[in-house]
């Protein structure tokens, strides 16, 4: 795989002097001119075709990985807002033992003034072969234990939601980076020229940032993530795919009359890129981003219309807008979408500060479907290549939070934000199954053992994508970027 700078030249190995370093530079050296325009496309075609037709959204064939891929696609389930891990998949009696006391190592020092220390009002049973440990908000996971894999050491750098859901999402605190989705794409290409290689479903949007969780930054434009509304009919039953894009189809011009449309509009783009004798990355996705909309007239309402599934299939996932995502997420990846990413909701939903009740509704929407997204991947034959990440922003103290914000000087039964220490899980795609990795102390606030970094969970997604992290690299302003920064690790402990 190369590493490509904005313009797609490879690092490393520029040309000489005087030489051109762009096909454009050369066809336009060249004593043949355009004429040797029909010999490139013959080249290409015989390209595509070594490649298996398989293309990147730049027209490319599809870049070859690092090393042997053990996914192919990526499902990403976030449940935004700040998930307690204490109270979901990391248990720990010591909260049992010295409930209403304090901090035995003194007093936490979050966003919020905290107090005692409280135990989570939650059961937690162990489950499958593995004995896995998962509390009851989440019984139809803790059935799928022995294919997951929980890492309890997760830790960010920021406890406020928007530094600390760019950061999940794109690799950085601030907006401005390409999001992962954005990073798969352009790395290892699309497998359907049909529909977009990233989508994103959520039932409103923005969430707490929005767009830039997405993203394509300062890649070409169309490794943007496209956000499709999974939001449940106002009358149940009532669904009509269609309605989810709007402006999906023309109704006044049909596809025979729009192609030579588009056509058209490609060929003025590019002449244009020719007169300004560059290359130009925008204009090159706002190609491919046309084209991609022309062929999704036809492509999307199908994939989008859950109606297809059977009732057994549509029963295993429930009610709900998450139970909607889910089961699109497994028909987009099925259909060859590389990255699809669910969110739970719009704003903050998880995020528990005036009481840690309300993730019992929160889970009551998601346990389900995310259970149904393993099982349903197993039964289409999808899941050993489809990597399935379940994650949340940061974790929450393990203590009670007493004051500021809605907690308002009462003593309530929420939890603050908590950035040192907090839990997610990954299935399928090369991940080993039936285990835990990594801790937290005693009480479940701080990352002990084998801590996990963002920046190490990016490293070993694109690991198990074949892809090595210090190696997919965007020249852009004079620097070589990357997902992972100057950081990040693959935790191979966990790779089967």
């Amino acid at each position: 795989m190369p590493q490509r700078s904005h313009d797609g030249r490879r690092h490393g190995c520029g040309a000489a002097r005087g030489q051109p370093r762009t096909r454009r530079e050369a066809l336009r050296t060249m004593g043949a001119g355009f004429g040797m325009v029909a010999f490139a496309g013959m080249v290409r075609s015989s390209m595509l075709e070594a490649a298996g037709g398989l293309v990147s959204p730049a027209g490319a064939p599809l870049a070859a990985p690092h090393f042997e891929p053990r996914a192919k696609n990526v499902i990403f389930l976030f449940m935004n807002g700040g998930v307690s891990q204490v109270d979901t998949f990391d248990p720990k009696p010591a909260l049992e033992q010295y409930d209403g006391q304090p901090m035995p190592t003194g007093t936490i020092e979050t966003e919020r003034r905290t107090g005692a220390l409280m135990k989570s009002p939650f059961r937690f049973e162990r489950y499958g072969e593995s004995g896995l440990e998962v509390s009851e908000l989440f019984p139809h996971v803790g059935g799928c234990a022995d294919d997951i894999c929980v890492i309890r050491s997760m830790h960010t750098d920021i406890p406020n939601h928007e530094p600390s859901l760019l950061m999940m999402n794109t690799g950085h605190i601030q907006p401005g980076r390409p999001s992962l989705g954005a990073w798969l794409t352009y790395g290892l290409g699309v497998e359907n020229r049909d529909l977009p290689g990233f989508v994103v479903l959520c039932p409103d949007q923005p969430t707490v940032v929005g767009p830039p969780l997405w993203s394509n930054a300062f890649l070409p434009a169309v490794h943007q993530g496209t956000y499709i509304s999974d939001k449940v009919p106002r009358i149940e039953g009532d669904f009509d795919p269609q309605e989810l894009i709007p402006h999906i189809r023309n109704d006044a011009t049909g596809l025979d009359d729009q192609r030579p449309e588009v056509d058209l509009v490609e060929r003025l783009n590019r002449l244009y890129i020719e007169r300004l004798g560059q290359d130009a990355p925008e204009i090159e996705g706002a190609i491919q981003t046309m084209e991609t909309a022309y062929r999704m007239q036809t492509e999307a309402p199908e994939v989008f219309d859950i109606r297809k599934e059977t009732a057994a299939t549509q029963k295993l996932y429930g009610p709900g807008s998450t139970a909607r995502g889910c089961l699109m997420a497994v028909r987009l990846v099925e259909r060859g979408v590389r990255m699809v990413q669910v969110y739970y909701a719009k704003g903050d939903p998880w995020d528990a500060h005036s009481d840690i009740f309300q993730h019992r509704k929160n889970a009551r929407d998601s346990d389900r479907p995310f259970a149904a997204v393993i099982k349903d991947l197993k039964s289409r034959g999808l899941f050993d290549e489809t990597l399935v990440v379940c994650a949340t922003e940061f974790g929450r103290t393990p203590v009670l939070e007493t004051g500021g914000g809605s907690a308002a000087g009462r003593v309530v039964n929420g939890r603050d934000h908590n950035p040192f220490g907090f839990s997610i899980w990954l299935a399928g795609g090369g991940v080993k199954g039936g285990m835990t990795w990594g801790a937290t102390d005693d009480f479940g606030f701080r990352a002990v053992e084998n801590p996990v970094h963002v920046h190490d969970l990016h490293a070993t997604i694109l690991y198990l994508l074949g892809i090595d992290h210090e190696k997919l690299t965007y020249r852009y302003s004079g620097r070589d970027y990357r997902l992972t920064d100057v950081h990040g690790r693959v935790i191979h402990d966990i790779i089967a």
